[in-house]
């Protein structure tokens, strides 16, 4: 693999959404492996200035009455070719001095001198100096006689972040917490950014990488970095290098816009389909959407990330009578609602069911939207048998006692049944919150965006009970498929016009309580038709996650052809120099 076979592969790699970093990352180690520049055989060798960092170097630490180093340790094997005109070292043998600040924590004050620390980086080589912490003066001009970064050293986290550098750009006053190490340069004898290039390459990471201490938090410390092996070209070779990474980076940039409208137009494409599929102006036109999209459902869907709009898509058609065909002569739902009521006053008559307060019957302006004829729109506590909240006694790990769901226990939509604490059997609350097969589970509090989840119970009778935080619907399943009022609890309308309006914050947590919940708005369709409903969503829903597995796949496939070519490529061309394809070689 060569840099033409990268060119014949480059825009296939350039799919991936890893592609522009991982690109920009292989510039990065073209650029201290000698192979994006020729080199000029009248430059100064690496070797003789090296000689004169070592005399600046001296006479520095002697101006300002310090102590000479102790030598460093030879660099014995070259981890990999470099040009004659080049040289291995140290880092340490490099720089002007790498050490850190003292680790006492100045004290914070509100006016004053920055004191920044990883979390003031942001991308693209910035730091954050305005929201930084600040420190005294009098602490400044005390700490700073240790260590002070100034224009052209580099800033070199040790902590968490280890490797994710800033190269200092600006003269100001700021102080560098001891979680970094400082590199302070020699600008006119090493060039800051070619310093930088080397600290943010592949080579350089993997050095900080074997050498974390692990034992706490992972850190590098001073003396492993001051370690860490340097390629180091002539002078005037690592101008023209940055020069060459610059011009390259501009390309990247250009490269990245492109990749991403490209993308965007995709998304666009899918997002307009979906709105047609979901807001037609007229059954008919809906109908239409409907078929176009389903037929060229994978065609629509590029990438990962589209596969939840698609199941949202999904919901929103099948609560409006768009999945299944309605069949003439099938009893209407507003007929249901009547037997379900029928039955409930049967039932309480009997001293079966506990009457519950009268829900307010539904106008014509509540209603989200239009609906076929034979279906109704219907308040979830009327069309359901009865809803209940959980046990609030407090479940333990017992080894004998009945088994609690918890709101984590609901993921999805469906119920996971792998709890582990348990109440005692004897406690006043069963049997009656025993849980019964095809009960819906909804989750009353938590946080906001989780609070509305629902699934259905799918286990054994009599062998579950739920927490508090639950609320159980029970359906009369003649009438009402759980299965259906659990995907219409799911679509996108229920949580934007039935939820979120109702949503309260109580101690840190949101709620909608079990009143709420009874007056939330579902379309109802004739029994026989949710039994489709559910069938074609579940067969589409198992569509999309095939689709999501190809596309998986797909990307999974671009990234591994992206690391090999990049690999090869990098690890089989010879010194020369490298440019995008089209693009004129320096």
């Amino acid at each position: 693999m060569n840099l033409i076979k990268l060119f014949d592969y480059f825009d296939r790699i350039t799919e991936s959404p890893e592609a522009v970093p991982k690109l920009r990352q292989f510039i990065f180690d073209l650029a201290v492996r000698a192979k994006l520049v020729p080199q000029d055989p009248t430059d100064e060798p690496a070797s003789d200035l090296f000689r004169r960092i070592q005399k600046h170097k001296a006479a520095v630490i002697q101006s300002k009455g310090g102590h000479q180093e102790e030598p460093l340790s030879a660099v014995d094997q070259a981890p990999f070719q470099i040009p004659k005109s080049w040289m291995w070292t140290r880092w340490e043998a490099i720089a002007l001095k790498i050490g850190d600040m003292d680790h006492k924590m100045p004290e914070a004050v509100k006016q004053g001198v920055p004191f920044i620390s990883p979390r003031d980086f942001r991308p693209g080589n910035r730091i954050d100096f305005d929201n930084a912490k600040r420190v005294s003066v009098e602490d400044f001009a005390r700490l700073s006689k240790k260590i002070k970064a100034e224009p052209g050293d580099l800033i070199y986290p040790r902590y968490g972040t280890i490797g994710e550098n800033r190269l200092v750009t600006e003269k100001r006053d700021f102080l560098v917490s001891y979680s970094c190490a400082i590199v302070k340069v020699m600008p006119e004898l090493i060039d800051p950014q070619f310093q930088y290039l080397y600290s943010i390459s592949t080579f350089c990471r993997d050095q900080a990488r074997e050498a974390e201490n692990k034992s706490t938090q992972a850190n590098v410390g001073i003396k492993s970095i001051q370690d860490f092996i340097v390629p180091l070209p002539p002078l005037a070779e690592q101008k023209r290098i940055v020069a060459k990474v610059e011009r390259l980076m501009a390309l990247c940039d250009q490269l990245e816009q492109s990749v991403h409208q490209q993308q965007n137009r995709r998304m666009q494409v899918s997002r307009s389909a979906l709105h047609g599929l979901t807001n037609g102006a007229s059954p008919d036109e809906l109908h239409r959407h409907s078929r176009f999209y389903l037929q060229h459902l994978k065609d629509f869907t590029a990438v990962p990330s589209q596969i939840p709009e698609l199941r949202r898509a999904i919901l929103s058609l099948a609560v409006r009578g768009r999945l299944a065909p309605q069949e003439q002569g099938e009893e209407p739902a507003s007929e249901i609602i009547r037997r379900i009521q029928a039955e409930k006053s049967r039932r309480i008559v009997a001293i079966a069911l506990r009457k519950e307060k009268p829900l307010p019957s539904i106008s014509r302006d509540e209603e989200p939207f239009a609906i076929p004829a034979n279906w109704t729109w219907t308040r979830v506590g009327t069309c359901a048998l009865l809803t209940e909240y959980g046990t609030s006694v407090k479940s333990e790990d017992l080894q004998d006692g009945v088994p609690v769901l918890a709101m984590g226990d609901i993921q999805l939509g469906q119920v996971i049944l792998s709890v582990r604490k348990k109440v005692p059997r004897q406690i006043e609350d069963l049997p009656q919150l025993f849980l019964k097969h095809g009960d819906l589970l909804y989750n009353r509090t938590n946080s906001a965006e989780l609070v509305g989840k629902t699934g259905i119970f799918l286990g054994a009778d009599d062998a579950f009970t739920f927490a508090s935080y639950l609320i159980r619907l029970r359906f009369l399943p003649e009438f009402v498929n759980p299965a259906y009022v659990n995907l219409a609890m799911n679509a996108p309308y229920f949580r934007e016009t039935q939820i979120v309006p109702e949503l309260r914050q109580q101690c840190g947590q949101a709620n909608v309580n079990g009143t709420k919940l009874r007056n939330m708005l579902i379309p109802l369709p004739p029994t026989d038709e949710q039994h489709r409903i559910v069938k074609r969503v579940e067969q589409l829903m198992a569509l999309s996650g095939q689709i999501e597995v190809r596309l998986a796949a797909a990307l999974g496939q671009k990234n591994a052809l992206l690391e090999s070519v990049l690999h090869h490529s990098l690890n089989s061309m010879a010194p020369q120099g490298f440019a995008f394809p089209g693009a004129e070689t320096a």
